[in-house]
């Protein structure tokens, strides 16, 4: 990965705050063309530094209203591959992590209620072979949900 100049963290900081902004109100807040943004963009994109930009979608819009964390123990740190291979077969699981601490694992889903959040746990998540615990909370409300800072080198 290419280094990251002060110009790249402009455009970064700008899309973070509004990914749909067109590129041509970009390049008139870096005061640059609108094709060294375009470039630029695309660099970061191939690069791996932008890996996204789509639309976050409400999932309670779509009848999910119970948003849970679950940490998963695992018999051995080293089924952690396979297990997560079985997890991406159920949809309602939008996050999956390999962790430190208490869990082996945590995981985050959406549920339309606390009937299907007992079904995906009871027979889904602790019948894959080597989930020896998991453990629920659940998300009464989200409070922040942003993207990471981006600040120049002259902030």
């Amino acid at each position: 990965m290419e280094r990251i100049d002060n110009l790249d963290k402009k455009i970064l900081s700008i899309l973070s705050l509004n990914a749909r902004i067109p590129f041509k109100d970009v390049a008139a807040e870096c005061n640059v063309s609108r094709a060294a943004i375009h470039q630029r963009v695309q660099r970061l994109i191939e690069d791996g530094v932008i890996t996204g930009s789509g639309f976050d979608v409400n999932p309670k819009s779509l009848g999910y209203s119970t948003c849970t964390y679950v940490g998963i123990t695992l018999e051995r740190g080293s089924m952690y591959k396979d297990v997560v291979s079985r997890l991406r077969h159920i949809p309602e699981i939008v996050e999956c992590h390999f962790t430190t601490g208490p869990y082996t694992m945590l995981v985050k889903l959406y549920a339309r209620d606390n009937e299907q959040l007992m079904e995906l746990l009871n027979s889904q998540l602790q019948g894959i072979p080597g989930v020896v615990a998991t453990e629920t909370l659940i998300s009464l409300e989200q409070s922040i949900k942003r993207e990471i800072p981006v600040k120049t080198d002259e902030e």
